[in-house]
């Protein structure tokens, strides 16, 4: 039976955790890049269609890609970070699901409706991003999420040569350095945005 997490986890994954505009100069590894994907592939998804594709900007090089695809705000945050990942979104997620769910024909679904591979692409991405985040969280890195950036020019960088997959959002990676946050914005409590029926 699950047991709740105990509050440094908590902390950990919620609690105290905060998006990162700087890190520490502390490599992230590719070992830890295969960890985060290992632990955010698990995270649920619509009949386990998994549609991000993620780019991991793992050198110098590809970094400066990137930060040449973000606005001015954003560029040095890239360029100085451990690492980055783009989050896409493969639109033609449909032609796995032979593979990824065979309990039925669920590609059948989508093979006559862009539309709706197009919503199912871009819900479940976002997902997946979200569990980007914690699994980078629960193996004790940082990320500094982002949409500051030009969607065609990332499309073009990274998956030129896949013109079904589509950027959603951004990401830097690595130990964030508390200097470079601001005060935590406001959450509310239950009640501002939540109705119980």
């Amino acid at each position: 039976m699950n047991q709740p997490l105990d509050d440094a986890a908590l902390d950990q994954l919620f609690r105290e955790a905060r998006t990162y505009n700087g890190y520490h100069d502390k490599p992230v590894t590719v070992e830890q890049l295969h960890a985060i994907w290992d632990l955010m592939k698990m995270g649920p998804t619509s009949a386990n269609m998994l549609p991000a594709r993620m780019v991991w900007c793992h050198s110098q090089e590809a970094k400066q890609r990137l930060a040449d695809c973000a606005g001015e705000g954003n560029k040095d945050k890239i360029v100085k970070a451990p690492a980055a990942v783009v989050i896409g979104m493969d639109q033609n997620f449909h032609e796995y699901l032979p593979e990824l769910f065979p309990h039925t024909d669920a590609k059948s679904w989508f093979d006559e409706d862009p539309e709706g591979r197009v919503e199912g692409a871009m819900r479940n991405s976002s997902l997946q991003g979200a569990y980007f985040i914690l699994a980078a969280r629960a193996i004790g890195l940082d990320t500094g999420p982002m949409s500051g950036f030009d969607n065609t020019a990332a499309d073009n960088a990274f998956f030129g040569d896949q013109p079904n997959v589509k950027s959603n959002f951004i990401s830097t990676l690595g130990y964030g350095d508390p200097s470079t946050i601001f005060d935590r914005s406001p959450r509310p409590d239950f009640d501002k945005f939540n109705t119980i029926i």
